[in-house]
C-alpha cells in the first residue's frame, strides 16, 4: 500500500493526473493500449515530452480520431476552429457544436463501457466512483436525476480515457492515504453553451465543495470536473504530516502560465505512524453556562477520544468573560472530537492544528501497603530518575474503606516503591 501526496499548485485536470501517475507507475508504454481495451477504436493515446518553466515531463495526450478528422476537414474548408487547450473539460456545461461528432453518453452507457472493459476490477471500480461523484455534481447542478443527465463532454473519447486511465494507474498504485495541498483553482468566466460562466465552472465547483482552495495570481480555469472528481475520489487529508519523499513525477496540462502548469505527485512515508499523531481542538466560549462543561460533558469528551482537556477563564472581545476550551486527541479521533464539541456546546466553529510531544518512559504498576494494593504511575526522566504516582481513583476507594484521608495515603504508598509489582490489569 502507498501513501499519496498531491500538490495542486498549478491546478487539477484529467490529463496531468494520467501524466503524473504514468510517471509514478512507469507505465506510459502501458497507457497507449488503453484505447483497444476500452473498445474505444476512435482514441488514441500519444505522449510526448514537455518543459514547463525547466521542469521535462511527460505529456500523456489523449486524441479522439473522428475530431481530429473534423478538424482536419474543416481546416481545408478554411474554417479551422481553436476551441482552447481545455474544451473537453466543461463537463455538462460544454457547448454540443463545439465538438459535433462526440458521442453524448448517459451514465448508465459509460458504466456499461467500463464494465466491458479489458482492464482489473479494482480499476472498473476506481473509474465507476470517479464518474458517479461527477454524475452527482451534475444533478445537483441542474436538478435532474443522475440516471436522466446526458453527458456532453465528459463522456467523450478524450474524459472517458483520462478517468479510466487513471483508475488503472490508482489500483496499481494501491493508495491507502492521500495528502494534498490546496487547489489553485484560477479566476474569471470560462465560455459555455450557456454563456460565461464563473472559474471554476459549476460543475467543478460542486466537486470542490468543502475542499481548500484559492485563486491564484493569473486568470484562467485551472481546474477541471474530470480534476475535481479525481482528488475527490482520493479522499485527502488537508493537513500534511512530516513526510519523506521516495517518487516524485509530474503531470503537465496543455496551457501554459507564467508560473509551471504541472501537477506534482509523490509516493511518500509518512516519518510518524498517523495513529501517534497529534491534535490540539480549540474553542472559545463566551455564551456557554459552566455547568453545560461540567462532569458530564468532560466524561462524554473523553469517551469520544480527548487525551486530555483543558478550560480556562479567559476575557473575549467587547470585555466578555468565556472560557477556552483546549483538547489533545489521537488523528483517528480528530474529528470525532471536533463534532462532540460542536454538538455539545454553543460555539459555532473549533480550531485545530497539529502537534508534537515529547513524553517519559513510563508504566503502570501496583503498590503493596498495608491496605492493599493501589495502581500508580511510574515515569522515568531523561537523567534516569524514577517518579511515583499514585493513581487518585484507587486511593479515594481505599480512603472511603479506611476513613484516612488521601493525602496520607498517597504519602504512604508513594514512598514504598521497594513493595511494588508490575500491575496485572
Amino acid at each position: 500500500m502507498n501513501t499519496l501526496y498531491v500538490e495542486p499548485f498549478s491546478g487539477l485536470s484529467g490529463d496531468m493526473f494520467l501524466g503524473a501517475l504514468a510517471g509514478l507507475t512507469d507505465s506510459y508504454v502501458d497507457l497507449v493500449d488503453l484505447p483497444g481495451k476500452m473498445h474505444l477504436p476512435d482514441g488514441k493515446i500519444v505522449v510526448h515530452e514537455v518543459n514547463k518553466n525547466g521542469i521535462l515531463c511527460k505529456h500523456v495526450k489523449v486524441i479522439d480520431l473522428n475530431e481530429a478528422k473534423s478538424e482536419h476537414a474543416h481546416s481545408h474548408d478554411g474554417h479551422h476552429h481553436d476551441h482552447g487547450d481545455d474544451a473537453h473539460s466543461h463537463s455538462y456545461e460544454a457547448s454540443d457544436h463545439h465538438h459535433p461528432h462526440r458521442a453524448h453518453r448517459h451514465l448508465s452507457d459509460i458504466l456499461h463501457l467500463i464494465e466491458h472493459a479489458h482492464i482489473p476490477a479494482g480499476a472498473k471500480a476506481i473509474a465507476t466512483e470517479i464518474f458517479q461523484l461527477i454524475g452527482q455534481a451534475e444533478s445537483t447542478i441542474h436538478n435532474i436525476p443522475i440516471e436522466q443527465i446526458h453527458f456532453h463532454e465528459i463522456s467523450g473519447v478524450d474524459s472517458l480515457l483520462d478517468i479510466v486511465g487513471c483508475a488503472v494507474l490508482l489500483d496499481k498504485l494501491k493508495i491507502s492515504k492521500t495528502f494534498s495541498d490546496p487547489i489553485c483553482t484560477g479566476y474569471g468566466m470560462v465560455k459555455t453553451q450557456h454563456g460565461l460562466l464563473p472559474i471554476p465552472a459549476p460543475a467543478t465547483a460542486e466537486l470542490l465543495k468543502g475542499l481548500p482552495v484559492f485563486k491564484g495570481n493569473e486568470e484562467g480555469e485551472r481546474v477541471t470536473p474530470t480534476g475535481a472528481a479525481i482528488l475527490r475520489y482520493l479522499r485527502p487529508d488537508f493537513h500534511p504530516p512530516a513526510m519523506t519523499l521516495s517518487k516524485i513525477a509530474y503531470g503537465p496540462g496543455q496551457k501554459d502560465f507564467t508560473g509551471p502548469n504541472v501537477l506534482r505527485l509523490s509516493l511518500v512515508k509518512v516519518q510518524a505512524d498517523l495513529k501517534d499523531a497529534l491534535h490540539v481542538v480549540e474553542t472559545q466560549l463566551d455564551d456557554c453556562p459552566g455547568e453545560l462543561l461540567g462532569q458530564h460533558f468532560q466524561e462524554g469528551l473523553i469517551r469520544t477520544g480527548a487525551i486530555d482537556f483543558t478550560l480556562s477563564s479567559v476575557i473575549m472581545k467587547k470585555g466578555r468573560p468565556g472560557f477556552l476550551l483546549s483538547c489533545l486527541t489521537g488523528q483517528d479521533n480528530l474529528d470525532a472530537v471536533c463534532d462532540f464539541i460542536l454538538e455539545q456546546t454553543p460555539t459555532v466553529g473549533v480550531r485545530h492544528y497539529p502537534v508534537s510531544r515529547k513524553i517519559l518512559s513510563r508504566e503502570i504498576i501496583t503498590l503493596k501497603g498495608r491496605h492493599g494494593g493501589v495502581s500508580a504511575k511510574k515515569v522515568i526522566t531523561p537523567t534516569g530518575n524514577i517518579r511515583i504516582k499514585a493513581e487518585f481513583e484507587g486511593l479515594k476507594k481505599l480512603s472511603i474503606e479506611t476513613g484516612i484521608p488521601i493525602v496520607q495515603l498517597k504519602a504512604e504508598y508513594e514512598s514504598v516503591e521497594a513493595h511494588t509489582d508490575p500491575a496485572t490489569e
